[in-house]
């Protein structure tokens, strides 16, 4: 009988070391430098999304996010400067321009959805069902009041490239320039009973704050993409590559595109943002 229990004790012993063996190997070691600096557009912070990503992601790793959340275009400038040590922004054709000058790399599709154009709900400019290029005509000719970002921002930049599309230059008192965020934008539109473009994410988190209604939705042109990029570590020793790889890696991981794509649904009744880790920018006609 003794021989039997020492077996036993053996054998619990040894099952007790596998066990703690395999916490063990769980446990990733705490990074040498935990501090990552995150340049992005204000409207993964608006939106939320950023609220929901971050503790999970510190949470796994060990890291400490520091987010600068600014325009597209000065998220993108922060890079090229090295100022930051990851960007996720939703400007294409500027990320490719900083890609190719050697200050980003490892550019990544991570999510997409979709610009929209709020206004009054009365719809002064009778823009509903009409094309994008189409309502900004419509507004301009009746010189009915759109608020811009004005702020560079990946929002800022496609509103710009469809008034060149409709070949207008925009000016005059109906047309204000911000110079903020798409949270704010929305608040001056409303105050001032105008239309703006908006991401959709942001406006959904912010519809409860304004009385501004979506007026048109749906245009093809209208599609807002997501990419996370690395600021390059060959060109600036100081960026913590280690931390900017790993958030990368967390947004195109499994848990990363789990948390995207479900987010909003229980608040919204639909998702903010759709994931998009795998597919190719030709999918999307870019």
């Amino acid at each position: 009988m003794k021989r039997y229990a020492f077996i036993g004790l053996a054998v619990l012993f040894m099952l007790s070391f596998v066990g703690c063996s395999k916490v063990e190997e769980k446990k990733a070691a705490p990074p040498q430098n935990p501090d990552v600096i995150l340049s992005t557009t204000t409207s993964t912070q608006d939106s939320g999304l950023l609220d929901v990503l971050l503790p999970a992601f510190e949470k796994k790793t060990g890291y400490k996010v520091k987010t600068i959340a600014v325009g597209s275009g000065q998220a993108l400038a922060m890079g090229e400067k090295g100022e930051a040590d990851v960007l996720l922004v939703h400007a294409p054709d500027a990320e490719k321009k900083v890609v190719a000058s050697g200050a980003a790399i490892n550019r990544r599709l991570v999510m997409h959805n979709d610009f929209i154009i709020v206004g009054p709900a009365d719809d002064p400019a009778r823009i509903r069902g009409k094309t994008a290029v189409e309502a900004l005509k419509s507004i301009a000719q009746g010189a009915k009041l759109f608020v811009s970002r004005g702020d560079d921002s990946g929002t800022d930049k496609m509103e710009k490239s469809l008034w060149k599309t409709a070949n207008i230059k925009p000016a005059g008192a109906w047309y204000l320039e911000a110079g903020a965020g798409m949270g704010q934008t929305l608040k001056i539109a409303d105050e001032k009973r105008g239309y703006t473009l908006s991401d959709r994410a942001t406006f959904l988190a912010q519809q409860k704050n304004v009385a501004l209604a979506i007026a048109l939705e749906g245009d093809p042109k209208l599609l807002n993409i997501y990419h996370v990029m690395e600021v390059n570590p060959e060109k600036f020793a100081k960026v913590n590559n280690a931390g900017a790889k790993a958030f990368a890696d967390f947004l195109l991981s499994e848990e990363g595109q789990a948390l995207i794509a479900t987010y909003g649904k229980d608040k919204y009744g639909q998702p903010l943002f759709f994931a998009d880790s795998g597919k190719s920018e030709k999918e999307f006609g870019l």
